[in-house]
């Protein structure tokens, strides 16, 4: 019996404590008293919460890619989504699918085993259609499948692959290799019937059609990498090392850049009245000492302090020293 009450469940429960037809404290005694919960060694749970949250990520990704890909290819309205991340038996799971569907078993070197893409022939055929120049309507037929039909969800299952691949690179690069569409469950025995596989199920809409797109990952094929699919591993910050010829191509590029450099003699208020107003020759009083260095700003930050002076026929500056990144927000 699941632990998580439905909400008319709970809708019940709140209704007889309200009402004085349940005692909390006899709730609270019950509860206590049980110490035995069932289990079901059949339904093992073999994945954390969080390898599967990690999954969901991964998955998540893989089906932004797909979306992107398939609606390039059919110029039409795609939409997919995962709609859960569930682990259950390989036997549960073969139940759960149509008994006529379209599958693909495929290896991911260097995963060893095989995994298991099932997609609703509703979709499929809504690819094909839409592929061949139709509206993207469905139809299911998948157990006579010409072998034209056959190629070309062939070269679909290929695509959906590749998008499987890409999504899986930020964990680990692997490489998938499909092989011949089956279509019926049944017979198709890849693990155990008790095997824990994960289950990633993507809710997929083309143009007005829905179905559902399932992906089946066996424990023991992901075993090796499940330390990869937590949260710390994730939030792991892989330091690239720079490449010299990179780095020495971008200082040159930036030494060639332009910046204005000025020299700040000292600033003054005045009116607009007394701008108006102003002559040859009059005089403006400076907010700076004659003996006070001068500020120096490159582009729009006050970098240095320097001290007027001239060299040869022209005036200049003498720099003397360098603000430092903070000072200048203290003084």
């Amino acid at each position: 019996m699941s632990d998580v009450l439905s909400q008319h469940e709970i809708d019940a429960l709140l209704s007889g404590l309200s009402t004085g037809e349940m005692d909390g404290e006899q709730l609270k005694k019950e509860e206590s008293e049980r110490k035995v919960r069932s289990y079901d060694f059949k339904r093992a749970l073999r994945f954390s919460k969080e390898q599967l949250r990690g999954l969901s990520r991964i998955h998540e990704n893989f089906a932004r890619i797909l979306t992107t890909a398939l609606s390039g290819q059919l110029r039409s309205f795609v939409d997919i989504n995962v709609a859960s991340v569930d682990q259950v038996p390989y036997d549960e799971f073969i139940r759960s699918i149509p008994k006529m569907t379209l599958l693909n078993v495929f290896e991911a070197p260097p995963l060893e085993g095989r995994l298991l893409m099932e997609v609703n022939p509703h979709v499929g055929y809504a690819m094909l259609d839409r592929l061949l120049g139709g509206q993207g309507q469905s139809m299911n037929k998948v157990e006579k499948l010409t072998e034209i039909e056959t190629k070309l969800l062939s070269s679909f299952m290929q695509m959906i692959l590749e998008s499987f691949q890409n999504a899986w690179e930020s964990v680990l690069s692997i490489e998938t290799i499909g092989s011949e569409i089956e279509v019926n469950p049944q017979f198709l025995q890849m693990v155990s019937p008790n095997e824990t596989v994960v289950v990633i199920s993507l809710t997929t809409t083309i143009g007005e059609t829905s179905g559902m797109i399932n992906l089946c990952l066996p424990h023991m094929v992901l075993e090796e990498i499940l330390p990869k699919l937590t949260t710390h591993y994730w939030m792991q910050t892989k330091v690239k090392e720079r490449n010299q010829q990179e780095v020495e191509h971008l200082n040159e590029w930036l030494m060639q850049g332009n910046v204005s450099l000025q020299a700040i003699l000292g600033t003054s208020s005045i009116t607009i009245e007394e701008l108006l107003h102003m002559e040859r020759g009059d005089i403006l009083m400076l907010k700076q000492h004659i003996h006070d260095p001068l500020e120096v700003h490159v582009g729009s930050r006050k970098k240095f302090t320097a001290q007027p002076g001239r060299k040869r026929s022209h005036m200049a500056v003498q720099i003397l020293e360098k603000i430092e990144e903070g000072e200048e927000q203290h003084e």
